[in-house]
């Protein structure tokens, strides 16, 4: 693990960069709840026959009950936030909002190691808060009323994705102590499905309509997800914590890059210049922890 350690990272980060546009295409083709719900069922089963199920009799029930529910919750948030996006270029403002986690994850990961921290960790996150703000607004001025215009035009996902941040920033500080090097991604992803099947259940969606078009994009989004939360737990169990969220930092290029290609969305020069600012605060952090 250590010898392909920075492998493992750079490789989830760009399979976790692909699923943002192409799960936007499920939810528009399935719905919003039955597209995730149909994604995590892919990738539950993926995970399955790759890294297989832990015996619950080995997992401690924190462990289950405490990051399984952090993973639950940040994941049916993110992905209804995606899908219930007003369009495509909202979808995007979400996935930017919920990139604002890897600057919540080593905030929390320097308050909770009780060592003392360099000064420059607190301003080049807040840099890269304000670098997500600024992509929201586009080329538009960045002003309270501005961000708030937006936000209102659909607080339900803004919410969802701001919560779900915190949520994921939060799983990232505390599974590892909880896991005690158990893996059980694959039952969380279960557990996320299950619960997303409950929820469809009881939605208004229309019922569920499988073509060939929309089975295929499923099955890319299932393996993409799959593929990329299952290094990432290797990297966040077995790495340095700190180094991880930071090179994370790097995945709104990659996540915005790509995903803009896959749904044909031309973004302006200040949701770029946005992304750049969260880029540039990351390697300041990086550096000031590096050296703290």
């Amino acid at each position: 693990m250590k010898a392909h350690k920075y492998t493992v990272w750079v490789l989830a980060i760009l399979l976790w960069s692909c699923v943002i546009g192409v799960a936007r295409q499920v939810a528009e083709l399935l719905g919003p709840i039955c597209g995730a719900a149909s994604i995590y069922t892919v990738a539950t089963l993926f995970l399955y026959f790759t890294v297989g199920i832990p015996k619950l009799k080995d997992l401690s029930w924190r462990y289950v009950i405490v990051a399984g529910g952090l993973f639950v919750a940040y994941e049916i948030f993110l992905s209804l936030a995606l899908g219930m996006a007003n369009d495509r270029q909202q979808a995007l403002e979400m996935a930017v909002v919920n990139y604002l986690w890897p600057a919540l994850t080593v905030l929390m990961a320097v308050m909770l190691s009780h060592k003392k921290t360099n000064f420059w960790v607190y301003p080049s996150a807040l840099l890269s808060f304000i670098g997500v703000a600024w992509a929201i607004t586009g080329d538009e001025s960045l002003s309270l009323a501005q961000i708030s215009s937006n936000v209102m035009s659909n607080p339900v996902t803004y919410s969802m994705a701001f919560a779900g941040a915190f949520l994921w920033a939060i799983y990232c500080n505390v599974v590892k102590r909880l896991a005690n090097g158990t893996n059980a991604i694959t039952l969380f992803f279960l557990m996320t499905a299950l619960v997303l099947w409950f929820q469809y259940g009881l939605s208004s969606e229309p019922a569920l309509n499988i073509n060939l078009e929309s089975s295929i994009t499923v099955i890319i989004a299932g393996i993409l997800m799959a593929g990329g939360y299952g290094l990432w737990n290797l990297g966040i169990m077995h790495g340095n914590m700190v180094l991880l969220a930071t090179l994370s930092y790097f995945t709104p290029i990659f996540s915005t890059l790509i995903s803009s290609v896959i749904l044909g969305i031309a973004l302006s020069h200040g949701f770029w210049q946005g992304v750049i600012m969260v880029v540039i605060g990351s390697l300041i952090c990086w550096r000031a922890t590096k050296n703290s």
